[in-house]
């Protein structure tokens, strides 16, 4: 039965905010979640040798690396023992700082999911990760000296593909989606102690996309997507429900696994099932109203475990079998698709006007982001990858199952 890797749904700073700050990737496709990085000096292709450094990691994970000034960090899985591994890399030299490890029991999982799946967090000088399981369900925040600051039991997961979700930060809480085959539920943790801000019961069963910040009309709103609810906005200060559209088809079982995305007037989520019925759909809330108008719907070329980017007025979406659609964000009018190859569980990320992405089998590959189409590049990395990649100061950050890459920027190499 074909899966795909939860962590790559998966994981604020507004949209409307600086898009990257020098060296700040925070959490799950970087500022909000949207992909998009300022960068002029990442090559389109490139070999091993341009490559600032390569790095093996202490385990093997799916999650994306999180970049704070001089400091990644990145999470990894001992396959044997179940054990979580947080690893702080210097993004100069490509040293390792510090290392801690988390004993946690060997539990099921899919084949394709990972012991490292969720990609951690970022705010307030402090590294928020999280890990789920039969037996708990457990938040910790740790200082960006690998201190442990405090550890918050949740309850427990049950499911038997494994977790996958990723936390986000607003403000100060850290906000996680628990859904699952047990009781779900919406969290908003104190980032200081990780005390419950609130939490609201979710009717809900296995989801893994990662929530995004939507802010209109100087409003912010939590934005949220599962397939019996649709898509829901939430007060990031109680979890009250803003709005809400039931926007996906109920002819049959879907998930939502690939993560939200918002422009300045609409939010688009995903939902489907095991590669077919799957749907991308945009929709608009209605001015003083609990409801929402839908203003485009795509199923042509719609991912299952693939973010979408938006990017100059058009959204780019890809698929888990490696093909790209390009479509105008306002209309959801396709203005081209195109087979690049390869599969896909890993979301693109954007970088001076280029969509990168990385395969399963161990390729980078590079699309122009625009409204023709143009493949740019297809460059190995030695292993394969289920890992979002992350741009930080001008550099590009990519994860295979087992390394770290770092590539391009404008650095003294040491």
């Amino acid at each position: 039965m074909k899966w795909c890797l939860v962590a790559h749904v998966v994981a604020l700073v507004t949209l409307h905010a600086p898009l990257v700050r020098a060296q700040e990737w925070s959490r799950f496709r970087g500022p909000n979640g949207a992909g998009v990085g300022r960068s002029d000096h990442i090559p389109t292709s490139w070999s091993e040798k341009d490559y600032n450094w390569k790095i093996a990691l202490a385990g093997i994970g799916h999650s994306s690396p999180v970049i704070w000034k001089n400091r990644l960090f990145a999470t990894s899985g001992d396959a044997s023992t179940g054990a979580c591994i947080v690893e702080a890399i210097d993004t100069i030299s490509g040293d390792r700082v510090w290392q801690r490890r988390f004993d946690i029991a060997v539990h099921p999982k899919h084949q394709l999911n990972s012991f490292a799946s969720p990609t951690p967090v970022l705010a307030s000088g402090r590294l928020f990760l999280c890990w789920g399981n039969p037996e708990e369900l457990v938040v910790l925040a740790l200082g960006l000296d690998g201190r442990q600051l405090w550890r918050r039991r949740l309850g427990t997961f049950r499911s038997g593909h494994g977790f996958g979700v990723s936390p986000i930060a607003y403000n100060d809480v850290v906000v996680l989606p628990v859904e699952h085959q047990g009781d779900s539920a919406l969290f908003a943790l104190s980032q200081a102690d990780g005390t419950t801000r609130w939490k609201i019961d979710r009717d809900s069963q296995l989801h893994y996309a990662t929530p995004c910040l939507y802010r209109h009309n100087g409003q912010d709103s939590l934005i949220f997507s599962n397939w019996k609810t649709g898509i829901s906005a939430l007060d990031p200060a109680n979890g009250a429900l803003l709005w809400a559209g039931d926007v996906f088809d109920k002819s049959h079982i879907e998930s939502s696994i690939a993560s939200p995305v918002v422009t300045d007037r609409l939010v688009i989520a995903v939902c489907g099932w095991l590669g077919h019925g799957n749907e991308v759909i945009a929709v608009r809330p209605i001015p003083r109203s609990t409801e929402v108008e839908q203003v485009w719907r795509i199923t042509r070329g719609a991912p299952l475990c693939c973010t979408p980017l938006v990017h100059n007025g058009w959204i780019f979406l890809w698929t888990d079998n490696g093909i790209a659609t390009c479509a105008d964000v306002k209309t959801g009018e396709i203005q081209w698709r195109h087979r690049v190859g390869g599969t896909f569980f890993a979301s693109p990320i954007c970088a001076a006007g280029r969509l990168y992405n990385t395969s399963v089998e161990g390729k980078v590959v590079v699309v122009a982001a625009d409204s023709k189409f143009k493949l740019l590049a297809s460059n190995n990395v030695g292993e394969g990858s289920h890992s979002t990649a992350a741009v930080a100061d001008g550099v590009l950050y990519l994860r295979t199952f087992s390394h770290l890459i770092s590539l391009g920027g404008q650095r003294s190499r040491p």
